[in-house]
């Protein structure tokens, strides 16, 4: 599936080519984590593994490494959602770089509330609203086709809204514009993001290798603040997950799943260059 052209949702070249990318993906790591219980995320995990999925019977060891997989992922999406605030079903939500939906659906599922999902693949939006709609939540939860740089909601319309390993994808510039335009005041935002270390110096070769592999730009840590206090985002709560998501890697490197960018981001978070940052931000 070729992306749409059009201007008011693809601006330019480059987000051309992330569309194609996400509407032709059909990575194995992403659709058969997924299918263990029918809900999709795209992003990585946290947390201690179970190291005794790799012993037993060889005939079901890969069942058991993608259910711990997908384990880990799912529980990294519930400490996201853990950070959203007090939250009631009367509420709207924005989950901005929505994928295939996963995140969209734990968020109704925890709190009952409206959810708007945001993403620029119409592949990936068409997946999650038949995911909504076979869990009969379409009334609540449904995707658009939109750019979130502008999402052409009208403004104060949310009470929080998260990125989930998708600001590497944007200027944060512009996205935190948005997003600050959206919340009402006193709303919360949330992004879960690998961002690279700036004291460390320039982006090391293998954070170069992980932007080459998913078409994306890692942003500086230190631009993530600057940004947001340009746009009346207010830190509340930094969490350094960089330990907490080097056990995914290290058994997803052992997995039938792998791809090969393994070991570029557990080279990335031993050596210090890259972290893994969840964080907490009121619009103020």
């Amino acid at each position: 599936m070729t992306a749409t052209q059009d201007p008011t949702v693809l601006n330019s070249l480059y987000q051309r080519s992330v569309a194609d990318y996400w509407n032709t993906e059909k990575n194995p790591v992403n659709l058969r984590l997924g299918e263990v219980d029918g809900i999709y995320h795209h992003h990585y995990g946290v947390g201690d593994v179970d190291w005794t999925v790799l012993d037993g019977s060889a005939e079901t060891r890969d069942e058991r490494v993608i259910r711990e997989l997908h384990r880990l992922e799912s529980a990294q999406a519930d400490l996201l959602m853990s950070w959203l605030g007090p939250l009631e079903p009367h509420h709207r939500v924005m989950d901005a770089g929505s994928g295939r939906g996963g995140s969209s659906i734990v968020a109704n599922l925890r709190f009952g509330c409206h959810v708007d999902g945001v993403s620029i693949s119409e592949s990936q939006v068409a997946f999650a609203n038949e995911q909504a709609r076979q869990r009969g939540v379409a009334d609540k939860v449904r995707f658009h086709f939109r750019n979130m740089l502008d999402t052409r909601f009208e403004s104060g319309t949310f009470q929080a809204i998260w990125n989930n390993e998708s600001t590497m994808y944007v200027e944060l510039s512009l996205l935190f514009a948005e997003h600050a335009r959206l919340l009402n005041r006193g709303g919360r935002y949330v992004c879960i993001t690998g961002c690279y270390n700036d004291a460390y110096g320039l982006p090391s070769r293998a954070i170069s290798q992980i932007n080459a592999h998913y078409i994306c730009d890692i942003h500086p840590r230190s631009t993530y603040f600057k940004e947001m206090a340009a746009n009346r985002l207010v830190p509340i709560s930094v969490v350094d997950l960089t330990p907490a998501t080097i056990p995914y890697w290290e058994l997803r490197a052992k997995s039938s799943l792998a791809t090969g960018i393994e070991q570029p981001f557990l080279d990335a978070y031993k050596n210090g260059s890259f972290q893994y940052l969840l964080i907490a931000a009121d619009r103020a």
